[in-house]
């Protein structure tokens, strides 16, 4: 079969990837535009363009299945809490903000919202509801609704890992049953689009049982789920026919099926028994055949060291580990040229990117040197165990190793590394941790992916120990000052941050990720793969019955 490119790729990445993978049937390597023309800052702009094109399907009423690599979190699936890849995809399907980030494009459009907010002044926006807008149960989303939804958010009570994204917003207040006015404590330009992380949920069903919310939400997506997988494995969703929004279901329901493992989940792709996986296992892309096709889209998600700055407080010591590392071998050999090595927070076609000031490449004199003046004899390495970066974990060990120093390692699930790190016997068992990491599911302007890591106390806090730093003190007074400025100024602000990020690294990364999809063009109708952790069938079709 022919290998394509699509519009957009450059010829580099191309003849890397396919010289790497060897004829992958179908592969098309899609480089994401993230800065294109029309972008604002933040990397979307508003536009209702994108929807026409997902509604071009012939068949309406059949059945999606896919293989998803991540597990359940620890949590459920309210939108105030659950931050685990599974979930998070869930809700794109099953609920709405007032707006939302096209998956594909990233543009912002009006979901439960009739039209985007509307401007009265520099602090004062208004956002009417959509037209006869219900919740899957039949109910009408009210205003009172988008008021609760926001007001738990922001609630510090509650601890919100999405209310760090929100500073700006002193209160929201119902005007009518259909009207909602946002008043912000300081002009913001990106008030559309962050409006999108908070999920509109039935004030009446989550107070009356939070906790059966959680495992069984109601929303007013294109689907409802009927199944929540955490018996089954499987994730069951049905056309909601409540919805009457821009993007309706196109299939009248939808089975994931839980396959963190790759072998598992590959093998469902090729036997036809799942129309679409996430996470193609790099060893496996060649072993796809026509009718899949399989699509690499360069984004934002990355794989990450975090340093405990309990044990590894001097900045030479997390500087050494980073300048250790082998990263033409870990991006082209153990990621099979689907990665890119960091040379700045933010991945290069970012709208903010610019080259940091300090780049890391592999220098094992420097991080000897480094670690001698640290005093670092011993590094306790603790790694998740996703499946597509287990070729980059043994290089990583050997590199250090090979600095000299005694490496102790260790390897657990995402949740249980977490769990351990944040416990009181684990906060100082660990000095680096390795994992992936992805909070452009939530926003892709530069402000948001920062404050996800830097910017709230679950990781500045319980993971990093790293809150109350001079450093962190100086990354969060830059990105105070430049949520206050637009344009220009505003990305030459987020610029200096990622100097200051570059040079502190309490949390840093290794290289931006390429996402392999894997799809059935023969039976799923318009589906988009995405640069995003996860998938999206929003606008999507089959002819499967």
């Amino acid at each position: 079969m022919a290998i394509t490119t699509p519009a957009g790729s450059s010829r580099r990445d191309f003849i890397r990837l396919t010289g790497t993978l060897g004829v992958a049937a179908g592969l098309a390597v899609s480089l994401a535009a993230c800065g294109g023309k029309g972008k604002t800052s933040g990397g979307a702009k508003a536009s209702g363009s994108a929807m026409a094109t997902d509604q071009e399907v012939t068949h309406k009423d059949g059945v999606i299945t896919a293989g998803i690599s991540y597990e359940l979190g620890t949590n459920g699936y309210d939108p105030m809490t659950t931050s685990s890849a599974l979930t998070v995809a869930a809700n794109w399907h099953t609920l709405e903000g007032l707006t939302e980030l096209h998956p594909a494009t990233r543009e912002v459009y009006a979901a439960l919202a009739s039209e985007m907010p509307k401007k009265v002044d520099d602090t004062t926006y208004e956002v009417a509801l959509r037209k006869d807008a219900k919740f899957s149960d039949g109910a009408a989303v009210t205003a009172d609704d988008v008021v609760f939804s926001f007001t738990r958010v922001l609630d510090p009570a509650n601890k919100s890992l999405y209310s760090q994204f929100l500073p700006f917003i002193d209160k929201v207040e119902a005007k009518d049953t259909s009207t909602v006015t946002i008043k912000l404590k300081y002009a913001f330009s990106l008030v559309a689009e962050r409006l999108s992380v908070v999920k509109i949920v039935p004030k009446a069903i989550v107070e009356a049982d939070a906790k059966a919310f959680d495992m069984s939400p109601t929303g007013s997506g294109p689907y409802k789920m009927t199944d929540n997988g955490a018996a089954s494995q499987k994730i069951v969703f049905e056309r909601n026919d409540s919805y009457n929004g821009p993007r309706p279901a196109l299939a009248k329901s939808m089975t994931w099926q839980v396959l963190p493992d790759d072998t598992t989940r590959t093998n469902a792709m090729s036997s036809g028994s799942v129309q679409a996986i996430d996470a193609v296992p790099a060893a496996n892309l060649s072993t796809l055949k026509d009718p899949v096709k399989v699509a690499a889209q360069q984004g934002f998600g990355l794989l990450f060291a975090m340093f405990n700055n309990t044990t590894f407080s001097n900045v030479k010591a997390r500087q050494a580990v980073l300048y250790a590392l082998d990263y033409a071998k870990i991006c082209d050999t153990s990621m099979a040229g689907l990665a890119t090595p960091a040379t700045c927070f933010v991945q290069e076609g970012h709208p903010a990117y610019k080259k940091a000031k300090v780049v890391y490449s592999m220098d094992a004199a420097k991080a000897k040197s480094l670690l001698a003046e640290a005093g670092v004899t011993t590094i306790n390495l603790l790694c998740t165990d996703h499946g597509w970066f287990s070729a980059v974990r043994p290089v990583i060990r050997e590199n250090l190793e090979a600095l000299g120093v005694t490496v102790k390692y260790d390897e657990k699930k995402s949740a249980d590394t977490y769990s351990f790190i944040e416990s009181a016997d684990g906060a100082k068992a660990w000095d680096v941790v390795i994992a992936p990491g992805d909070p452009s599911v939530f926003g892709d302007d530069a402000d948001l992916l920062m404050r996800w890591w830097y910017g709230g106390d679950v990781w500045t806090d319980a993971r990093m120990h790293w809150k109350g730093s001079e450093g962190q003190k100086a990354i969060q007074a830059l990105l105070d000052e430049a949520v206050k400025l637009e344009g220009d100024k505003q990305i030459a602000k987020w610029q200096e941050a990622f100097d200051k990020i570059s040079e502190d690294v309490p949390l840093y990364p290794l290289f931006h990720r390429k996402t392999p999809t894997a799809y059935n063009s023969s039976t799923l109708e318009n589906f988009k793969p995405i640069s995003l952790t996860g998938l999206s069938f929003v606008g999507t079709g089959s002819s499967k019955s």
